[in-house]
């Protein structure tokens, strides 16, 4: 039987690739004579360089030393360098919320984001992909193009990876809904949110633009400094890797992230591969998480199968210890219930 496993990173737990690999060891563990493929996907968010550099040979992983972190502490900056002269960035690999040793919802920079792509830039690449996601900041990006200077887009331009189509004003926007979870209070919220509209006055780009909200605003930032291209990263990324090809009718998918909620089928990792599963003819789909908030369901409202870590492990604290030993357990689990 084909096995696909093809999960988005637990953040701040384990990596995509990692967790991957540890379903992988559960399943075989059980059914060892299986055809297991691990494909680690990603959306735009943490694991972006890592699922597109498994998957695209002679793809270089390039450094551009220290940059500046989102808190202003350095941090290493790094893209990844294909073949046909892309350059691929990743926001939470340099300007990233994990990164803070303190949330600080005000001065939080992608200051760092810049330096990266000034570096992939002046190494001659000729088209940018930006993944969007894990951000810190809200500051529309605005970090990032000072950075950035007069450096003009590459010529084959710039597309934006992002999971989330919020605009960059309102109740709806970036400051409104995500600027809680960088640390923001009611009243910087609405500081934050004076800073975009103050910064989108400056350009003749629609705030309402779906998802220009993205990364705390750093898609608008893009779109309107680069004429950058805002692309769904599920979808892009999942193509990349081949995911829909490597699916099989009456085979298996286990998808999964750290936490399932009401908007994990809504351009994320995890709906995503629900719905390929669907129309490929998945005899069955496995979603692994560390904990649920909603019930994962197919096209047409129809259940999907769950495990959850918290409840092998015991405990939110024993789950994210051991995430491999967990998912591995996991792993066993969907092959468990696939064979009764």
């Amino acid at each position: 039987m084909r096995v696909v496993i093809a999960p988005d990173s637990f953040k701040g737990s384990i990596s995509a690739r990692d967790a991957a690999a540890a379903i992988a060891a559960g399943w075989r563990s059980v059914r060892p004579s299986d055809d297991v493929l691990e494909l680690p996907q990603a959306d735009g968010g943490e694991g972006t360089l890592d699922a597109i550099e498994a998957v695209t040979p002679d793809a270089v992983r390039r450094s551009a030393g220290l940059v500046t972190g989102p808190d202003g502490r350095p941090v290493p900056g790094e893209w990844l360098d294909l073949p046909d002269g892309t350059a691929v960035v990743e926001l939470a690999q340099c300007s990233g919320i994990a990164l803070m040793e303190r949330l600080d919802p005000l001065g939080a920079t992608t200051r760092g984001l810049g330096e990266v792509i000034a570096a992939a830039l002046e190494s001659g690449a000729v088209e940018l992909v930006i993944a969007l996601g894990g951000s810190a900041s809200t500051d529309g990006g605005m970090g990032a193009l000072e950075a950035l200077d007069l450096s003009r887009p590459p010529p084959r331009g710039v597309r934006l990876l992002t999971d989330v189509t919020a605009p960059l004003l309102g109740p709806t926007g970036a400051a409104a809904v995500y600027g809680p979870q960088k640390g923001a209070t009611p009243d910087q919220i609405a500081e934050l949110e004076e800073r975009l509209l103050a910064f989108s006055s400056l350009y003749d780009v629609d705030p309402g633009t779906p998802g220009a909200g993205a990364a705390g605003g750093t898609a608008y930032g893009f779109l309107a400094a680069w004429n950058a291209v805002i692309q769904p990263g599920a979808p892009e990324i999942a193509g990349l890797t081949g995911l829909r090809r490597h699916l099989r009718p009456g085979g298996v998918l286990i998808t999964g992230e750290g936490s399932f909620d009401a908007t994990s089928t809504q351009g994320k990792v995890v709906g995503h591969g629900i719905q390929l599963a669907a129309e490929c003819g998945v005899s069955q789909t496995f979603v692994i998480a560390g904990r649920f908030s909603a019930e994962p369901r197919g096209p047409g409202g129809s259940p999907v199968a769950s495990i959850a870590l918290v409840d092998l492990a015991g405990s939110t604290d024993a789950a994210i210890a051991e995430p491999a030993r967990w998912l591995s357990a996991a792993g066993a689990r969907a092959a468990t219930q696939l064979e009764a």
